[in-house]
């Protein structure tokens, strides 16, 4: 550590610890100090401001280059601890959490799933229904984000668990300033106004309703580097005659002088997969609110244990006068274990008959 780091950093301790014998404003603005000064201590690990600074071998950030810059980011940013919980929350008001109203022009947040696998069930008809599993791990309300700070209106919601030691500075204090525990996934969901929900508000896979319809994205399967029969369908050139070693091959991309080039966008050999897709109108068959289960016709882009983004349907939208709306909220005293499935109604009439 530098002779004057180690010299600004033992005059600023000496004018704090000077506040104490001041008037009471002194002493309260003493004590949002030291709050503000432990979450910064907290969260990074390390000392602040201590007497340990004038100790060369002691881990203080004012030793780093840009010691008045990381002091300002530190202490005078986040002067009190109240301002680390308003910045999570995201400002203003915060939205309650109780049911309200659906209108035809809400627009819900969205749900973390991880892709279980696929199986098949058999409906009263007998006919076969291609399901994938999707499992909901621990949904919650992370951050508010509202039209005044942020500039739009949207809920960020965090899925699964994590260690603090997995995570970043910057993700470790976002997640303790907003009081929620450690989450694997992060995802921002658009939502209107009256479809925000407090920080902490747990979203259940009973947030959707057998029968109705979402929109499921996620990351398909990589493929590597692949030819343009498998990559675009192409037919290839001819199996046996005319051919010398170019069966797969792509075939002509251009003309000769005229243009003399290759078309921007022309479907060649190239990376395959790993791609954010989007799978819609997908008829939710099953939920299970006790493993926290849902079941859904048909498949899901990614591989078993990605995460999925799922949210109400654009072109089905949900009857708004049975959706739980901004979501489900559980009474305090509900039993998870004894919550039987709910099922989708296969309908009246027989699939069979019908077709016949």
């Amino acid at each position: 550590m530098s002779p004057k780091s180690q010299g600004f950093g033992l005059l600023l301790a000496q004018a704090i610890r000077s506040l104490r014998g001041c008037s009471p404003i002194w002493n309260n603005s003493y004590a949002d100090m030291q709050a503000s000064l432990t979450i910064c201590r907290d969260l990074q690990e390390r000392p602040i401001l201590s007497e340990s600074a004038a100790n060369p071998h002691s881990r203080n950030p004012f030793s780093s280059r840009g010691s008045i810059h990381s002091l300002q980011h530190c202490s005078w940013r986040c002067f009190s601890s109240a301002a680390l919980v308003e910045e999570a929350a995201g400002g203003g008001p915060m939205p309650h959490a109780s049911p309200r109203q659906m209108q035809s022009t809400s627009k819900r947040t969205g749900l973390i799933a991880v892709k279980c696998g696929m199986t098949s069930v058999w409906d009263k008809w007998g006919s076969r229904i291609p399901i994938t599993v999707l499992w909901a791990d621990d949904n919650l309300v992370v951050q508010v984000k509202t039209l005044e700070k942020e500039g739009h209106f949207a809920l960020q919601v965090g899925a699964g668990q994590k260690k603090a030691k997995q995570l970043t500075l910057p993700e470790l204090g976002h997640f303790r300033a907003a009081d929620v525990p450690l989450k694997r996934k992060l995802t921002e969901f658009p939502v209107t106004e009256d479809a925000l929900l407090p920080v902490g508000t747990p979203i259940t896979v009973r947030h959707f309703l057998p029968g109705q319809y979402v929109d499921i994205a996620g990351i398909t399967t990589g493929k590597g580097f692949q030819g343009g029969m498998k990559r675009w369908g192409f037919a290839g050139m001819p199996a046996s005659h005319g051919a010398s070693l170019s069966h797969r091959s792509l075939g002509s991309t251009g003309g000769r002088q005229d243009p003399g080039k290759v078309f921007k966008g022309k479907k060649m050999p190239g990376h395959m997969g790993a791609d954010r897709r989007t799978v819609k109108n997908v008829w939710v068959y099953k939920i299970d609110p006790e493993r926290g289960l849902i079941w859904v016709r048909g498949q899901v882009p990614g591989h078993k244990g990605n995460f999925v983004l799922l949210k109400d349907a654009v072109y089905k939208p949900p009857d708004i006068s049975i959706t739980p709306f901004p979501t489900h909220f559980a009474s305090p005293d509900e039993d998870f274990s004894t919550l039987e499935p709910l099922f989708a109604e296969p309908g009246d009439t027989d699939p069979f008959l019908a077709a016949a």
